[in-house]
């Protein structure tokens, strides 16, 4: 990563030419110790060793399965002109700077050596188990039908403003997310939505962004592959209370017992926002109406209230409703701007996304992946729907398997089960349907079982009758399927089109004139 243009430089950096900015590693990082050196100057840095070139920092941070150390040879060959590092390294011939966390170090680094474009932005974070997306897309839409320049970064997609691009991750690398929200600040943008995940919470990824809001949607069974148990898991979350400005606003959703927790971790020199659709709380919605073409309800907030209408389906998405409106209203927009950017957003993708082709009954494509998020889409389904519910759905390979019976025990107020093949990477899809399976057997269903995901959506597809309502839930908008170690082309939503445009549908699955 090579510096930007901006201008926005702390005492740390120094400007070398116009374009180029140094970033001093003692004045950066006061505690650090150095080997070899009295200081390092950064001008460009990496933690891949293979785009290494003449004269970066080589940053050696360590994955969950391997230690980094044994690229450093690599990238000294390359050209790395110093190694930043948690522990001295022995037998190299550059420089070293110690540090006790490489990856808070790295993206403060990142984040300099772009200008700190969070500067330029007022920053929304949002983080939560289920939500992120929808309430990120819901903010975007809100902050620009409000006349804000906005950019996004997020699961479907990084937007700097103007043009969009494909996302790898939830949250990318602190690199690529500093230079994301550069963009946005040369596109001359104003505001910043971040997905957060709680990989990049743990992984200090936002190190050296302060965010004016942050949003914590919900807390559920998540990610235990990695953080190992729910006590792990939701200290991440809350701390997206850090990264918040101590001037700045969290927005915590008072339905779910979790969130509650953190009110108490919120610093005083804070503002605490809170919404409920069940209970007390800032921001309440009333006079809830819904039905598969969306819902409408009124937002109630310090006495105001506002009437909304969106075309989001499920009571889950009128919850993700108050907690974009809670962040916007930090953020200075007024209660009727706010219900026009949310009756303007008409589909997150992938999210309760209707596939009309011209069938009578309804098919819903969405990213529901863990049991909570099963749970509230499958209850909203039936409340909407007069005739049965089908869920097609499968759990991810490689991944929390403690969550697979879990999943099978949601999908279990379904009408009809039929599990799949979600993403199976590298275990064998028929063992993972079979541990799904056992949360439905516990309680008392028996599901059908279809590993190829195709076949799965044809057949429930097939059966299929008017007034029905087919969920296909786990991958949303995801357009590839990862058997073993390929990445395969696979859109649920294509699927669901090419089976309606290569079949006939039948009298009793069409649409009446």
């Amino acid at each position: 990563m090579h510096g930007s243009y901006l201008t926005s430089m702390s005492s740390a950096s120094i400007s070398l030419s116009p374009g180029t900015i140094a970033v001093s590693l003692r004045s950066l990082v006061p505690s650090a110790s150095f080997v070899d050196c009295a200081d390092v100057f950064v001008t460009s840095i990496h933690s891949d060793s293979r785009c290494c070139q003449p004269g970066d920092l080589f940053a050696v941070m360590n994955g969950t399965k391997e230690c980094a150390a044994k690229y450093v040879p690599e990238a000294i060959q390359k050209g790395a002109k110093a190694i930043l590092t948690e522990r001295p390294l022995t037998g190299l011939q550059v420089p070293q700077c110690i540090v006790p966390d490489v990856r808070k170090v790295y993206a403060l680094l990142c984040s300099e050596l772009a200008g700190r474009p969070a500067r330029h932005l007022e920053t929304a974070g949002v983080t939560g188990t289920n939500g992120k997306t929808t309430v990120s897309w819901l903010i975007r839409s809100i902050l620009q039908s409000s006349g804000r320049r906005t950019g996004l970064s997020g699961t479907v997609e990084y937007h700097d403003s103007i043009s969009s691009r494909p996302a790898s991750l939830t949250t990318p690398d602190a690199n690529e997310l500093s230079q994301l929200l550069a963009e946005m600040v040369c596109r001359k943008a104003t505001h910043a939505v971040m997905e957060v995940s709680s990989h990049a919470l743990d992984q200090n990824r936002l190190a050296g962004i302060d965010l004016s809001v942050g949003v914590i949607t919900n807390v559920t069974q998540d990610h235990f592959d990695y953080h190992q148990n729910f006590g792990n898991y939701a200290a991440c979350k809350a701390r997206m209370i850090q990264q918040v400005k101590p001037e700045g606003t969290l927005v915590l959703n008072w339905d779910d017992p979790t969130c509650r927790s953190f009110a108490a971790e919120v610093k005083s020199s804070q503002t605490l926002l809170t919404y409920a659709i069940d209970g007390q709380a800032d921001l309440v919605a009333q006079n809830l109406q819904e039905s598969t073409a969306g819902a409408e309800f009124e937002i109630l907030f310090n006495g105001d209230s506002v009437p909304v209408r969106t075309s989001l389906i499920g009571t889950h998405n009128v919850s993700n409703c108050l907690a974009a409106a809670a962040a916007c209203l930090s953020l200075g927009v007024s209660l009727s701007e706010i219900a026009l950017g949310i009756e303007r957003l008409v589909t997150v993708p992938g999210r309760m996304e209707r596939v009309t082709c011209g069938q009578s009954f309804t098919v819903l494509i969405d990213y529901a992946h863990t049991d909570d998020a099963l749970n509230h889409v499958i209850r909203s389904a039936k409340r909407l729907c007069s005739q049965r519910v089908f869920c097609v759905f499968g759990a991810g390979g490689d991944r929390d398997t403690g969550k697979r019976s879990l999943l099978g025990m949601a999908a279990s107020e379904a009408d009809r089960v039929i599990i799949t093949s979600d993403n199976p990477r590298s275990e064998d899809p028929a063992q993972i349907i079979r541990a799904v399976a056992e949360g439905c057997l516990n309680k008392g269903v028996s599901p059908e079982q279809i590993i190829d995901r195709r076949e799965a959506i044809h057949y429930a597809l097939s059966e299929a009758r008017t007034g029905d309502l087919v969920l296909i839930a786990g991958k949303g908008h995801e357009s590839n399927q990862i058997i073993g170690d390929q990445s395969i082309p696979f859109s649920d939503r294509l699927v669901v089109e090419n089976y309606f445009r290569s079949h006939r549908i039948t009298k009793s699955q069409k649409v009446p004139a």
